[in-house]
Parts: structure tokens; sequence; C-alpha cells
């Protein structure tokens, strides 16, 4: 099985066993860069995917409470070989882990090292929110000829054509964004939600996961019903900082 594939039987299993698949988001080191592997530990047991964040300067779809966690653990040396080599040591965890990354800190390290990093440290594909699919040939390619992937972004406002397209080129799953704007809003999940995420399921051949707006078990449900898979990364991040448990929050989104 290829390491792409891994993410995509993660949450097919989930949906298998009757529930929607969980994919949690960890800023890497926050809020402290010794409990980091301790956190990621905690939270694969829950989840059936993990997006691990790694910090940036300008992480630009993202709202305060990630903008903040992602300045922190800059401020305390977080950076993106650090995150191999604790992955690493760390030896494996219980679910496939995908990195969100904006594009920089991926091209300064080089694809062909990144390639070859990420599956040594079970690293199984890449978010790469700034990254337009016109431009992403290169580390698309580099990639998808180590087995790993690139996982495409859609939003309520992509056309259909262009929805077709990236739902194609898309490996692991398909990340629907719920609303047009960064993430960590807490107005709720919009209105429309069930026809959009039907839409895209109906298009994509591979589990398509709902993000951005995801802080609670009705949320969950919510998704759930016309998704394979849910997103939770703000309100997750919020639990983090606040020094609690975040295997309980995670339970309590089942």
């Amino acid at each position: 099985m290829q390491a792409h594939e891994r993410i995509t039987a993660a949450i097919r299993a989930a949906n298998e066993a009757g529930r929607t698949g969980l994919v949690p988001f960890v800023t890497a080191g926050y809020p402290e860069p010794k409990d980091f592997i301790g956190t990621l530990q905690a939270v694969a047991a829950v989840g059936d995917v993990v997006e691990v964040g790694i910090p940036f300067s300008d992480p630009m779809a993202d709202g305060m409470t990630i903008q903040r966690s992602s300045f922190e653990a800059l401020q305390k040396g977080v950076s993106l070989a650090w995150i191999f080599d604790e992955l690493e040591k760390a030896g494996g965890f219980d679910a496939p882990l995908v990195m969100m990354s904006y594009l920089n800190p991926l091209l300064a390290f080089g694809y062909e090292k990144l390639a070859d990093r990420a599956l040594e440290t079970g690293v199984c594909g890449f978010i790469v929110p700034d990254l337009p699919f016109e431009e992403s040939e290169e580390i698309r390619t580099v990639l998808e000829g180590r087995g790993l992937g690139l996982i495409q972004l859609v939003t309520p406002a992509t056309p259909d054509d262009r929805l077709a397209m990236l739902c194609d080129a898309s490996r692991g799953f398909v990340y629907a964004v719920t609303i047009t704007g960064i993430t960590g809003g807490d107005a709720g999940l919009p209105d429309d939600l069930a026809g959009y995420l039907d839409k895209v399921s109906s298009v994509a051949g591979i589990p398509v996961c709902a993000g951005f707006g995801i802080r609670a078990a009705g949320d969950v449900a919510a998704v759930g019903a016309h998704a394979a898979g849910a997103i939770v990364g703000s309100a997750l991040v919020e639990v983090l900082e606040r020094g609690e448990d975040p295997t309980g929050f995670l339970n309590s989104l089942r």
C-alpha cells in the first residue's frame, strides 16, 4: 500500500465502523516542544488521520488561534527538520500523519529530501494551502513518485470544472473547506453545507473531509451526514493552549 493510500484506508475504515472519520490538527511543538510527541501520540490514538501543522511566519489561511500557536512554536525553535527528527525518534503512531505546511518551508527544505524524510517518519501526505494547482507540478511529481499524497483543497466557490480537476488530482482525501474565509471562526457551519458536501462527495473518487469551523460533536455529525471525515483544528489547539487533555475533547466529538 502506498503512503497516500494509508490515509484513504484509515478514513474508509472509520466509515465502515459506522462513524465519521476524525482528522485532528495540532501545531507541531505547541504549546511546548518537549511535549510534542506525547501530544501527537495522544491525538493519534483517537484520530483516524492526524494533521501536523508546520509553524510558519505568515499563515494566511489561519485565524488567530493557529497564527498564535505557529508564532509561539517558531519562537521556541521549532523547524521542519526538528519535526522530522522528533517523529523519527518516536518510531511510529497509531494514525497516518499528514503535514499541513505553507510552501516556503517545504521549498527551503528541498522536495526530494522532504519526500525521503516523510517516508522515514510516517508522514503520508501534504496539504499546502498557498500552492495553486497550476504551480504544484514539481512538488506533486516528487511526492507521487514516492507514493506520497498532495491533498487538494476545494471551497464552496470552486467552479464545477475546477472541482472535478482538483478531486481527480487529490491523493488521500479531498479537503473541502466549509467556508470562504480563515480557520477558527465560531459563526457555525453554513446553511448550504449539505448540498456543497454532497456535490464534492459525488465528484471525488476518494474520501472527502470537511474542515474550518468544526468545534463540537454536532458539527462532526452534520459534516458526517454528507462527507467521510471532519477536520478539527482551532478548537483542538485551544484545548492544548488551556493545558487540557486532548483525548477527552476528541472523544467528545464522537
